[in-house]
């Protein structure tokens, strides 16, 4: 008797951690330039070639001069400039000072910067109004990062966070994880592209596009197979044809109990079922297994379900396919309910809500209204998920409740 046969609903943590236990990481490595590397997982640990700053530098606009000089007299001579790129080539000497820019390199025998606020200027003669100690202001070589050493780690997805670090470094190229190849489709004989017109009883296909941008804000490499009929030799070809090009094959529709779903049925033949339903809502109809090489993801064909089973199973397989050793779930904390929220034991339910800070810096959240699975304006005005126990029933005003923050992928 497989898991889906067995009475009952399987938790979420269960059927998370049944596809975590399940899934390996990619293990293609391709070298990749810097230009095209937002996204990707590193394949290795990246060790700094060089100091960063390569040369101590000024931290602000002023004068730099040899602090011991303000000991005997508060005036010296300027005697050039140091501009950044653009370094005074001299010496400081006793009784010097050279004007500095920030970023600019310090000259020899200078060793602090006196900011241009705190000085009167008579032609060349500089007054200083304080006395500092030595190396204010100044930012010494390798300051932020040491030559050798190791500023990234293999596992790390890059963001606009770690390219400028990168580029910083000067390196060019290096190795990281290919993306997770993911062909999805929708299926379903009402729905319609956007942009033709609907007949009686269609409605368009919305979902796709949501999948879409997930996917990519996940850094997969996509491959849209559109909408395919409710004919089952035309969703067999489907599955075929996107398990013979992707690592991962997502569909929305087709997992629910109907008599045009053949979803389950084609996965009996020609793949495996992990598993077929989870006490999850929105997203009861939620499936996962294999067909042929392919991971299979059945996402439920309402769009608050899909987008959601997307975000909360698929996501993390995702990212540890990716190689993404670093992947952090949500963030998850307290808020009270600032609205009631309607609920039955049963399933952990996913509800869509406001949080905000309240003026004692408090987290309180309220619903966005509607909490059908079906009603997606609900997820347009979130900003994150009111998480409710699977045993827990309605929650009233003040009470607290769970709410897990939207990461970016969902902005």
């Amino acid at each position: 008797m497989g898991c889906c046969d067995v009475p009952g609903l399987m938790t979420v943590e269960t059927a998370l951690n049944n596809i975590m236990t399940q899934v390996s990481p990619l293990t293609t490595i391709t070298t990749v330039a810097l230009a095209d590397a937002m996204g990707m997982v590193l394949a290795e640990d990246i060790l700094s070639p060089i100091n960063v700053p390569p040369f101590a530098n000024s931290a602000m606009d002023g004068y730099a001069l040899r602090a011991a000089d303000l000991e005997l007299t508060n005036t010296l001579t300027m005697v050039g400039k140091s501009f950044a790129g653009i370094p005074f080539t001299g010496t400081c000497e006793a009784g010097q000072c050279v004007r500095i820019m920030t970023g600019a390199e310090i000259p020899v025998g200078a060793d602090v910067v006196i900011m241009q606020e705190e000085t009167q200027v008579e032609g060349n003669n500089i007054q200083f109004n304080i006395k500092p100690k030595a190396n204010d202001n100044i930012r010494p070589i390798g300051d932020d990062v040491h030559c050798g050493e190791t500023v990234l780690v293999k596992g790390t997805r890059l963001t606009a966070r770690e390219m400028p670090l990168l580029a910083s470094l000067g390196i060019a190229t290096f190795a990281v994880y290919r993306r997770p190849k993911v062909a999805f489709f929708s299926t379903g004989d009402e729905l319609r592209p956007v942009g033709e017109t609907l007949a009686a009883g269609q409605i368009y296909d919305s979902n796709r596009y949501g999948i879409k941008a997930l996917l990519e804000k996940f850094g997969c490499d996509v491959l849209d197979l559109g909408i395919i009929p409710d004919c089952p030799e035309k969703l067999r070809q489907a599955f075929l044809t996107a398990s013979t090009d992707a690592d991962v094959v997502i569909t929305s529709g087709g997992v629910s109990v109907g008599e045009a779903d053949y979803t389950k049925d084609i996965l009996d033949q020609e793949g495996q079922i992990g598993f077929w339903k989870i006490a999850m809502k929105p997203g009861k109809p939620f499936a996962f297994g294999t067909i042929n090489n392919a991971w299979f993801c059945g996402l439920p064909g309402n769009p608050v379900s899909a987008m959601l089973t997307l975000y909360q199973l698929v996501q993390p397989m995702l990212a540890k396919l990716a190689g993404h050793s670093q992947y952090q779930p949500p963030v998850r904390l307290q808020a009270k309910a600032t609205s009631m929220f309607k609920k039955r034991p049963g399933r952990t339910d996913f509800q869509r809500g406001i949080y905000s800070i309240n003026c004692d810096g408090q987290f309180e959240v309220a619903t966005t209204g509607n909490q059908g699975s079906g009603a997606f304006s609900s997820m347009h005005h979130a900003n994150c998920f009111v998480v409710l126990e699977q045993d827990r029933g309605r929650v009233e005003a003040g009470e607290l409740v769970t709410i897990e923050m939207f990461n970016h992928t969902m902005y």
